[in-house]
């Protein structure tokens, strides 16, 4: 059964930033692009190096869809749903993720 998880405040995330949080035993980088309540969450993990980076990575805009490219080797994957621009057998898992009350849910 998914349920939704209470990570943190949508004001504990810099707009154009991301966070790491802990979900059951999974790292998920989430992400607010800009100074709303959108926010986005992807795997943490870099599958190209399995590296625990994601979160730190430059959020960016192309082909209309909002991104972030790793800081290791500058990949690309789409906010949205994980999709890795470079090499689609690397791209990595999507969360659903809401914001309500002020407070960031994952549902896991």
């Amino acid at each position: 059964m998914s349920q939704w998880n209470t990570v943190c405040k949508i004001d504990d995330i810099v707009p154009s930033t991301g966070v790491c949080a802990l979900v059951n035993d999974q790292q998920v980088a989430i992400f607010r692009p800009r100074h709303d309540e959108q926010v986005f969450a992807i795997s943490n993990i870099d599958p190209f190096f399995q590296a625990s980076v994601l979160s730190r990575g430059i959020i960016a805009e192309h082909q209309g869809e909002l991104w972030v490219a790793s800081p290791l080797k500058k990949q690309r994957f789409r906010l949205r749903d994980g999709f890795c621009l470079e090499d689609e057998s690397r791209s990595v898992t999507h969360f659903d993720v809401r914001v309500k009350d002020g407070e960031v849910q994952i549902k896991a």
